[in-house]
């Protein structure tokens, strides 16, 4: 028996403090890891619960992405109920459904258990309907009644991200007997930052901060201290408004507020920075022609199937464009320079649509941009594209002229330059406005569109000009 706790307690020693979770750029070292993947081999669960209890939910998370697959698991079930299951909140999606698919319903509602309500949602909604009853079968009735009621509301709704844990207290409380409740109430949330004012029947009546609580004496009636105006959100309300009310108003927390007014929930800050980054994460894939669900965990038939759709559409624009040079398929045999400077001004052109079509793009999901200013920013990103249209036409047309010691291909590739940037100027700023208008995500579609825009323009200036200029046939 003691040579077994000296030998726990001496793995336990070598993983903790012999070997360092991260090294000085903050990723986990790969002997931290080995070292979590031998006690697992070795089934030695006494070290591993001494580790697991020490690591914050997020280094968990990182230390389940950087095990094997069969590992995973196995550190769940050796680890028992020193297992934080909200660290499965921070791997990547495929990650968490193969470890919940390993684990029996009731490991997963046990650990469902110890989560917040917000936490245990995201754990939850990832799986399918009937995985999701057979866990919330295992909760009992107040839990799986308030589980149910949250997964019931729209996906990326206020409903979802909300936790249903917080405080609220009759109107007719005092000061004093508000933190007397606190203090007397043993399941009172890791955080909060306010305590909330209802009536009888749980309809909203306002908020109290914390700071203003503890400021005032105890005789003081709630009545007193309590902003009937604050900031609050709707269950139905998008995630993406309600962070952005969030960055906006600057606060720290909100509560929710059902079709009756009735407080249901609290969204505080640290879900709002998750909604940031999810929304930010799928609007950057999104201007790559991603899947928002694509994850670096994924095989690479499951991202192939995801990207091949919209490579299909781009292998379809770029038909389009291509089909531009073959109207000029007789100028180009007479002029070989032609065939070659041609996708120097569509590419000049892309580049410029893509950059005032990010602007353009976080302006609109930023609401910065709206009917109210549309055309002053239409104006402007027409005159920047006018204004590096003729920078860039100098310094091509001379570069033309250098290379192919042909004086008019210097005005010809001048000319289609300025064309296509501040056509990809327009297209860039009044394509992602029109998508908005018609409720299409501008982020999605934008970048095929602008591209064919560009291509399109670009070719069939420079070529068209061409012969014009050399009287081509």
């Amino acid at each position: 028996m003691d040579e077994h706790i000296d030998g726990a307690a001496s793995a336990e020693t070598l993983v903790l403090d012999h070997v360092p979770m991260r090294n000085e750029d903050g990723e986990i070292r790969h002997e931290f890891v080995e070292e979590i993947a031998h006690a697992i081999e070795a089934g030695d669960s006494a070290a591993l619960r001494a580790c697991v209890a020490d690591l914050h939910e997020a280094d968990l998370g990182d230390l389940i992405a950087r095990l094997a697959p069969d590992d995973r698991v196995r550190l769940v079930e050796l680890t028992g109920a020193d297992f934080d299951f909200s660290a499965l909140n921070e791997v990547d999606e495929s990650v968490r459904e193969e470890i919940l698919d390993e684990l029996p319903p009731e490991t997963v509602a046990e650990g469902v258990r110890e989560l917040e309500s917000d936490d245990a949602v995201e754990l939850l909604e990832t799986l399918d309907e009937e995985e999701q009853e057979e866990i919330l079968e295992k909760l009992p009735l107040r839990e799986r009644v308030a589980l149910e009621r949250s997964l019931l509301y729209p996906e990326n709704s206020a409903g979802r991200r909300m936790q249903t844990e917080f405080i609220a207290v009759p109107q007719d409380f005092t000061v004093g007997q508000a933190i007397d409740y606190m203090r007397d109430t043993p399941d009172l949330p890791d955080r909060f930052y306010e305590i909330y004012v209802v009536d009888k029947d749980q309809h909203w009546q306002g908020a109290v901060p914390l700071d203003v609580l503890l400021r005032a004496r105890r005789p003081v009636p709630l009545t007193e201290l309590t902003d009937e105006d604050r900031r609050r959100v709707s269950v139905l309300e998008d995630q993406e408004e309600v962070a952005r009310m969030f960055g906006k108003y600057n606060l720290v927390a909100a509560p929710v507020l059902d079709t009756q007014d009735r407080l249901v929930g609290v969204i505080t800050v640290d879900d709002v920075v998750d909604v940031i980054e999810e929304e930010a994460d799928e609007d950057l894939k999104a201007l790559g022609g991603v899947t928002s669900d694509e994850e670096l965990s994924d095989t690479f038939l499951t991202i192939a199937r995801g990207r091949f759709n919209w490579l299909l559409i781009n292998l379809a624009t770029a038909f389009l464009a291509s089909s531009v040079l073959g109207l000029f398929e007789g100028q180009l045999e007479k002029m070989v320079a032609l065939a070659v400077l041609a996708p120097i001004v569509a590419s000049q052109g892309g580049n410029a649509a893509t950059q005032t079509m990010t602007v353009a793009v976080r302006a609109l999901a930023t609401r910065e941009l709206g009917s109210s200013n549309a055309w002053r920013v239409v104006i402007r990103e027409t005159l920047v594209g006018l204004v590096n249209g003729l920078a860039f036409a100098v310094i091509t047309g001379i570069a033309a002229v250098v290379w192919f010691k042909i004086p008019g291909l210097g005005v010809v590739i001048g000319l289609a330059i300025i064309v296509n940037l501040v056509a990809g100027a327009l297209g860039g700023i009044l394509i992602p406005m029109a998508l908005e208008r018609v409720r299409a995500d501008p982020a999605v579609a934008s970048g095929t569109f602008v591209t064919t825009v560009t291509d399109v323009v670009g070719f069939f200036s420079f070529l068209g000009i061409a012969t014009l200029w050399f009287g081509l046939r």
